[in-house]
């Protein structure tokens, strides 16, 4: 068994690693299941791959705009979409923005955002235990739930020992 990925990267990382290594899940996904990896598609990806922070849409644009013509939003939220239901890409939905994903989970797998107050880093973690009480909650009371989030705030241990 290999051992789970930490759900925040050193700070020290080798962050083109890890974005290559991101393209590469991205494209195996999308060969994968038959969808296209276009380059617009790749380009809002590399975006959001630029830090560990989710960014807006309008964010994602400026990003796009410093090396081409500004992008209409539109082809922005399609882009964001597909890579939603694609799995590559999370919805932060308090913070109204998007995060990279390269972990290979099914894509109704639910996962808990653990969001730092302090650097803005975002941590992704398994929560499939959390997922089975909402569910039984929900049942028990005869409700159908369409959409679970979980995100919790607080100090991710890179910023607790700066401090």
């Amino acid at each position: 068994m290999t051992p789970a990925k930490p759900a925040f990267p050193a700070p020290d990382h080798d962050h083109g690693r890890c974005t290559a290594d991101a393209l590469d899940h991205a494209e195996h996904v999308c060969a994968q299941r038959a969808q296209k990896f276009t380059p617009l598609r790749r380009q809002v990806l590399q975006a959001l791959l630029s830090s560990h922070r989710p960014l807006g849409a309008y964010e994602v644009i400026e990003e796009l705009a410093k090396a081409a013509p500004r992008p209409a939003p539109i082809t922005i939220y399609r882009a964001l979409d597909f890579l939603i239901a694609n799995g590559l890409v999370h919805r932060i939905e308090s913070r109204n923005a998007y995060l990279a994903c390269a972990h290979d989970h099914d894509t109704t797998a639910l996962v808990a955002f653990l969001i730092c107050e302090r650097c803005g880093a975002v941590g992704e973690v398994p929560a499939a235990p959390i997922a089975e009480s909402l569910r039984a909650a929900a049942g028990a009371s005869g409700f159908v739930p369409k959409l679970s989030v979980v995100e919790i705030t607080g100090t991710c241990a890179h910023c607790q020992k700066a401090a």
